[in-house]
């Protein structure tokens, strides 16, 4: 397979995590498939791994896939993965395993042929570390998934893999407390589009008791891991802050869900499926928007090829 080519690359395309709410984020990564825009850049923690390695092997219908659980992948999740004795989340299933068995392919020839960079971040938790992954650690398509598993294990809800011996968890825990901005500066970007998928004006709240409580329950003997999960609301609501001065300054375009339809742990497919739709709504309409911010004005930049066949799902908008 020849090489892809791209053409964004004065800015980087970031998404948010936010577990299954990357549904509604799945459909604006779409539009932009589907549209031609392609990224040099993409970086996301925990959903928005996937959203980055799915974006960049430009397979739209894997992008909607991987939060519109059907078929097999139903039993992943939930009460059907509860009831195998598999947690809320069956990690084994959902990553490597849905791969492996063709239940969700992964186009590694198209994700190996982008030249594009892919940064994701974990958090170490023995150390408190921040580590960031990008193509020089994706080896090979397990190795991949293996770390996009390891930056979405959330405590307590999926049980951790090692990579190389180290216990990684959600990259959220780390540097930016969930909002990716900060991978893509340190490699040097100073503009970004970023995918968020909490509406505007939201705001994380202080842990109650209660949450304490648990959090030091899942923690028990890792401190470094309690503390992380304890101060994560203050952590958020300062970064987040802080990339909306970007955004005032003009520096970064901040894409809010006009609402959000769902939870991270939402598993219906019929509420996943509409809340896709929603995005992949939303997102074209902020095409001129988009198309401004990039490329000068509402109407430049590519347009939807030729030959795109889109996601084989109708589309609302």
């Amino acid at each position: 397979m020849k090489e892809l080519t791209n053409n964004v690359f004065d800015c980087a395309l970031v998404f948010e995590g936010g577990g299954y709410r990357g549904s509604y984020t799945a459909g604006i990564a779409n539009v932009l498939l589907e549209q031609g825009i392609y990224f040099d850049y993409v970086c996301g923690l925990s959903a928005g791994a996937s959203n980055t390695i799915n974006y960049l092997s430009r397979d739209q219908a894997r992008v909607r896939a991987s939060f519109v659980p059907e078929g097999r992948m139903r039993g992943a999740v939930g009460l059907p993965s509860l009831l195998r004795g598999k947690g809320y989340f069956d990690a084994d299933f959902l990553y490597e395993g849905a791969v492996s068995d063709g239940t969700l392919p992964f186009d590694w020839e198209a994700f190996s042929a982008n030249p594009a960079r892919a940064r994701i971040q974990a958090f170490e938790r023995d150390t408190g570390r921040t580590v960031r992954f990008g193509r020089e650690d994706m080896t090979d398509v397990r190795r991949l998934v293996d770390l996009v598993r390891a930056s979405s294990t959330l405590p307590g809800v999926m049980r951790p893999l090692p990579v190389d011996g180290v216990t990684l968890y959600d990259g959220g825990l780390g540097a930016g407390a969930g909002i990716p901005l900060c991978i893509a500066e340190e490699d040097g970007f100073s503009r970004f589009v970023f995918v968020a998928t909490r509406p505007r004006g939201y705001r994380k709240k202080p842990p109650t008791d209660r949450d304490r409580k648990l959090y030091a329950r899942i923690a028990k003997d890792h401190p470094y891991l309690r503390n992380a999960l304890i101060t994560r609301w203050e952590r958020y609501n300062l970064e987040l802050s802080r990339v909306e001065g970007l955004a005032e300054k003009g520096d970064c375009l901040i894409i809010y869900p006009d609402e959000m339809p769902v939870e991270s742990g939402t598993v219906s497919p019929r509420r996943l499926a509409a809340s896709y739709e929603m995005g992949h709504a939303q997102g074209l309409r902020e095409l001129p928007r988009i198309r401004e911010f990039l490329f000068g004005a509402p109407d430049a930049g590519p347009s939807a090829p030729a030959d795109d066949t889109g996601t084989g799902y109708i589309t609302i908008g």
